[in-house]
């Protein structure tokens, strides 16, 4: 049972999914779960996996486990211990109502997917930003048209390489197989294939709203000047695209930290993710007073 609770909790975070585990630590007298016995429930539904022992015990834990996947987006983790009867005394113990009489302790643990971002293009910003993700032991995964510039030599660590024309490499995806991907950087090296990519990208997440709400998609940025960001938008308007998706694209992607290789580009844009990722305001300088 374990192993198979932690492989589909693997499976999740690689889908990008957030998850929770609840893991019996220990328990006393009568109780329906013994030491080590899991659960784990995924934010992308209702389906969960294995058992802490049934009963009152896992419907409370369970409502606990979407309370905390329903309000937390950073990593966290609580333990509780229960008592199987509801007139059980002691610290910090939430009683059950129940006849089993023991004591259970468990340990709730929300994991978050480490970033995986969809490099598209395959230039020299592109094999920093590849360089800087791999330093960090994240996923990547590239896209360019040209063969050259998605070859296992300069992407050797690679989820996944694409090399099909720009305006069809969102052709077969959904809202739901986008979430894979923590982020998607456009990088091309010709203007109108990111224009193409970006409103691939748009045009399903504004199709899916309707049907998928409260779907996240990836989050998306582009290189470039804020001159180039205006055409984009005036295009994806003209497309029907929503102004509120338009407004969570980011551009030009990167921390203003005066970049100017692509070293230091890929150092900007990876520092941007980082703190998504984090759910850290790096304009927020609080945290000095607490270091």
């Amino acid at each position: 049972m374990t192993a198979r609770v932690l492989e589909w909790v693997l499976h999740e975070q690689r889908s990008g999914h957030r998850t929770v585990m609840a893991t019996v630590l220990n328990t006393s007298g009568s109780v329906p779960g013994k030491t080590g016995a899991r659960l784990a429930l995924s934010a992308r539904s209702e389906e969960w996996v294995g058992t802490v022992g049934g009963a009152g015990l896992e419907k409370t834990v369970l409502q606990r486990c979407r309370t905390l996947l329903s309000e937390t987006v950073s990593p966290a983790a609580e333990v509780h211990t229960y008592g199987l009867n509801k007139g059980a005394k002691g610290y910090e113990v939430t009683p059950l109502d129940s006849l089993c009489g023991g004591r259970v302790t468990v340990a709730l643990e929300v994991m978050i997917p480490m970033p995986h971002v969809y490099i598209m293009g395959g230039g020299h910003c592109g094999e920093a930003i590849a360089a800087c993700l791999h330093s960090l032991e994240w996923s990547y995964s590239v896209h360019d048209t040209r063969e050259d510039f998605v070859s296992i030599e300069k992407y050797p660590v690679a989820q996944a390489r694409s090399t099909v024309p720009a305006n069809e490499v969102f052709s077969n995806e959904t809202l739901q197989s986008l979430k894979r991907f923590s982020d998607i950087v456009l990088l091309g090296h010709d203007w109108a294939e990111d224009q193409e990519r970006l409103l691939g990208i748009l045009q399903i997440a504004h199709g899916a709203n309707a049907a998928l709400d409260g779907v996240e998609a990836p989050r998306v940025g582009v290189i470039g000047s804020r001159s180039k960001w205006q055409a984009f938008e005036s295009v994806c308007r003209n497309e029907g695209i929503a102004s509120s998706l338009l407004d969570q694209v980011v551009c030009p992607i990167g921390l203003n930290i005066g970049a100017q290789t692509p070293q230091e580009i890929a150092v900007a844009v990876v520092a941007q993710i980082m703190a998504a990722h984090k759910n850290v305001d790096p304009n927020d300088a609080t945290w000095r007073q607490s270091s």
